[in-house]
């Protein structure tokens, strides 16, 4: 795809799969069907030429050198930074930490901001269906401080019980955390109104975005969220790649969570001086490849447009849900009103783990697990669920592909 925008009505997804270079592998002597997309992204060839590039031709390192290939380094850093600020919508440059995705995020939230904060008796608020991410970092700032977390509930659909998550933001909860959407359900959370509810009673609200950025357009300053944070990785770009948004009234009091290069302004022995956000939180040298394949990622975006986008993931949940529910004994776990293709689901009598196994020698690449979310395996009473996520270089006839292979396999375990 060429980088001018895309004007089509109709959406070719025959020439976007073109971009990806491994879309076009086989796996076990099968072509290959990824539908682990929710895991990580793949990368299209303006990515991996972006990273190439940058090292064949630019190597240096940021803000240290007044050489040529140190300004262009720099330069790509920093770029980087600006599309993320237009790609979210967020106010200021200056409220843009970059991180090496949503975990670093959430950590320096938990150490430079919140644990300051914390006193005995207080506690963090989070939800039933969260990521590891965005409940460990709050579990281990609490047990320092003496502070607990608690989880407001979920329905059986798989969506938040919104009146029970702010009937749980009384006042010693002092940080709320809520994924914008579930990496497990596909549930979009209405991140809007528990923002809004947060505000009435001055509480910072945290926002995982990492789900949401590859399948819609992200606006912070409308959401009204105080953090939100974001993974590259699964926004098309190289892993070790985020960002961590930031109201600048936090992250002006926050102080480092990392400490070294880069991220100072004067360096004594009686004491250190500290840059200004963000690169106060920023210490030593950063994934600026990486960083490179984060603006090509958003490039690529931007040609081909969420509307686009949006229409032919919703068309590939729609099907992907109603031949799923052809397959007698398979249940969907989560089935909100409001998701992204992201499908979680059990088949009688068949362990999640031998479905993938079996599906990965039909050459259909699935997710098994709890997928970093014991707590909503333990809400739901499995252990484990199959996760099939698409994305919007998948096609029908892979998800054909994948429920064929799915029955095949199915019988093999009968």
């Amino acid at each position: 795809m060429n980088a001018q925008a895309n004007t089509s009505t109709t959406f070719d997804v025959q020439r976007v799969r073109a971009d990806f270079p491994l879309l076009a592998r086989t796996v076990h002597g099968k072509p290959l069907v990824y539908l682990d997309n929710a895991n990580t992204s793949q990368k299209p060839g303006q990515v991996i030429e972006a990273v190439d590039r940058h090292y064949r031709e630019h190597n240096a390192n940021v803000s240290r050198a007044v050489h040529l290939l140190g300004e262009e380094a720099t330069a790509a850093y920093e770029g980087a930074r600006d599309a993320l600020v237009r790609f979210i919508n967020a106010p200021s440059r200056n409220e843009l930490v970059l991180t090496s995705g949503t975990t670093q995020a959430a950590n320096l939230v938990a150490y430079s901001f919140v644990l300051p904060r914390l006193q005995p008796g207080d506690a963090i608020l989070t939800t039933t269906m969260e990521h590891h991410a965005n409940i460990v970092p709050w579990q281990i700032v609490a047990a320092r401080a003496g502070a607990t977390v608690k989880a407001a509930p979920i329905s059986a659909s798989g969506e938040l019980i919104v009146e029970e998550f702010v009937k749980r933001l009384t006042p010693e909860v002092k940080l709320a955390c809520v994924g914008h959407v579930s990496n497990v359900l596909g549930t979009v959370n209405p991140v809007r109104e528990l923002a809004k509810e947060c505000r009435k009673r001055g509480i910072p609200l945290f926002v995982d975005g990492s789900q949401a950025v590859p399948h819609r357009p992200v606006d912070v300053q409308a959401l009204g969220c105080d953090f939100y944070a974001l993974t590259g990785h699964k926004m098309l770009a190289p892993t070790g790649t985020g960002a961590l948004w930031a109201r600048k009234e936090h992250l002006d009091a926050m102080p480092p969570f990392f400490g070294g290069g880069e991220m100072i302004r004067e360096v004594k022995f009686s004491g250190t001086t500290f840059a200004e956000p963000p690169h106060r939180f920023e210490a030593g040298t950063p994934n600026i490849a990486g960083f490179a394949g984060v603006s090509a990622a958003i490039a690529y975006y931007d040609a081909l447009g969420f509307e686009a986008i949006r229409a032919h993931e919703r068309a590939l949940l729609d099907h992907a849900t109603a031949r799923l529910r052809e397959i007698p004994g398979l249940r969907i776990v989560g089935e909100a009103a409001e998701k992204e293709p992201v499908i979680s689901f059990l088949i009688e009598g068949a362990q999640a783990t031998d479905l993938a196994t079996l599906l990965d020698l039909e050459g259909v690449a699935v997710r098994s697990g709890h997928h970093c979310a014991h707590p909503l395996m333990q809400f739901y009473g499995v252990p484990a669920t199959l996760r099939a996520s698409l994305a919007f270089y998948n096609t029908h006839e892979e998800v054909d592909a994948f429920v064929a292979a799915l029955l095949k396999v199915r019988r093999l375990l009968r």
